[in-house]
């Protein structure tokens, strides 16, 4: 976007300089600020992790981020999500998160460790569970990296519905009413930008003059950035997480509760688990919430169960739209089913 917009503000510099033989002053250091912009964006991050360190101590997982230090309890944390990167199936993010207090102090702990190699494999260094754990990849199912000695008793798939592919909670109607705006903000720019390029040439700026093609391709790469922005909001918002629901497989095993959609694992060993809580999905299936426990922490922020039904764009330890509610809370031995979330 940094650079696009950098460009258009080019493209305008032009036109001030050819038709209005003036100095393009505020759209050259618009455009210098925007490529700034843009460089440090694509190169802090890959500056700041060369620097990166991670060190897991006999208590602690710690991070050096350059002067940047972070560390989680070992002992704290509830599940991990590992993100495979999608051109090195061996190197990928592995993410810690710890169960925090639902309600009014709920809050997000997370540690994230990206470009680890293996980090499957670290993942069980900060388990305990190194000497049982295989050495896997992207590349491998999750049933294929289970523990040594660990079987699979329980798995399912969530059912596509319709519904799947409408916003969830205010936060995505909010997003969705922004991309609609947007959209129909791009549609309007380009009929005004036909009507105002067609005054330009009737005043008698040839069609393929320098800077009648410089307005044009100016003005259309703008309305193209809206459009874009305004299309990639609604699709992150809601197509795309809808098309995810038929890539995510749930397993239960005898140790642990493994969740996979697509290059994302959520990884959470049983004995964090102290109920599981359902409620009506539709069409006969329902949504089964894991609620964790934790260091004073109790029901981490139990992801529905407490009526907090906005989708995240990452995994939570929840089932979405199963049919086998009542299989999941025998296996892990939950209290009975209530009929709606607390």
């Amino acid at each position: 976007m940094c650079f696009v917009t950098s460009a258009i503000s080019l493209l305008f510099a032009i036109v001030v300089t050819l038709a209005l033989r003036q100095t393009p002053t505020g759209p050259m250091l618009f455009a210098f600020w925007a490529t700034l912009l843009g460089i440090a964006i694509r190169t802090l991050p890959r500056m700041l992790m060369e620097r990166a360190r991670y060190v897991v101590t006999e208590h602690h997982v710690v991070t050096h981020f350059g002067p940047f230090r972070r560390s989680i309890q070992r002992s704290a944390v509830s599940f991990a999500r590992i993100f495979w990167d999608a051109d090195q199936p061996d190197t990928g993010d592995l993410e810690l998160v710890r169960a925090v207090p639902t309600g009014a102090l709920r809050r997000r702990l997370a540690l994230r460790l990206p470009g680890v190699a293996a980090p499957d494999r670290v993942w069980a260094i900060v388990r305990g569970a190194a000497d049982v754990a295989p050495l896997g990849s992207a590349e491998m199912p999750m049933g294929q990296r289970l523990d040594r000695g660990e079987r699979v008793i329980w798995s399912a798939q969530p059912r596509q519905q319709l519904k799947a592919y409408l916003p969830h909670g205010q936060r995505q109607w909010l997003l969705m009413a922004i991309s609609g705006f947007t959209v129909f903000a791009g549609m309007e720019m380009v009929s005004r930008a036909l009507k105002a390029l067609g005054m330009v040439a009737r005043g008698g700026l040839p069609y393929l003059s320098p800077t009648f093609v410089a307005l044009a391709s100016g003005i259309f790469l703008a309305v193209a950035l809206v459009l874009v922005v305004g299309g990639y909001i609604a699709y992150d918002t809601v197509i795309r997480p809808g098309k995810l629901v038929g890539d995510t497989r749930y397993l239960i095993t005898d140790k642990r509760v493994l969740i996979q959609r697509r290059s994302e694992e959520l990884h959470l060993d049983r004995s964090k688990i102290v109920d599981v809580i359902d409620a009506p999905a539709g069409d006969g299936l329902r949504n089964v919430f894991i609620v964790l426990d934790g260091p004073q922490a109790r029901a981490l922020a139990a992801s529905g169960a407490f009526g907090e039904m906005e989708r995240s764009p990452h995994l939570r330890p929840v089932f979405e739209a199963v049919e086998d509610a009542e299989g999941v809370r025998r296996v892990l031995g939950s209290s009975p089913v209530l009929p709606y979330a607390a």
